[in-house]
């Protein structure tokens, strides 16, 4: 057998943006959020360029709208929520810079914090 489950937790403006999400896609992030807890990883989830290693995100499109959440593996023993958006960018698939700053932001504290 493998390794214990993580907990999974969440930086408080990550859980009220998630929040904010429909039900269904909420499930369904969970759901791909408890695969990582487990040590895998969801089909819906890429690692995130340009955070550093370690730092994923699950990309789910629900009812033409795009959902986001950002996760990191590497803080500690939990896998921790950093940041979740609703995506309103129309330029391709880039994450755009307003949310990258948030979830930078939020890795620097939570490793000064957790340290």
């Amino acid at each position: 057998m493998g390794e214990a489950t993580r907990e999974i937790a969440w930086v408080k403006q990550a859980r009220k943006e998630f929040e904010a999400f429909p039900p269904r896609a909420q499930r369904i992030m969970l759901s791909a959020l408890t695969i990582a807890a487990e040590g895998g990883k969801a089909d819906i989830a890429k690692p995130m360029k340009g955070l550093g290693s370690g730092v994923f995100e699950i990309a789910l499109a629900h009812r033409s709208e795009a959902y986001r959440a950002v996760y990191a593996l590497q803080i500690h023993e939990a896998i921790w929520v950093v940041h979740a958006f609703q995506k309103k960018s129309r330029q391709g698939i880039k994450t755009p810079r307003q949310d990258i700053d948030p979830i930078r932001e939020r890795l620097k504290r939570l490793k000064e914090q957790l340290r």
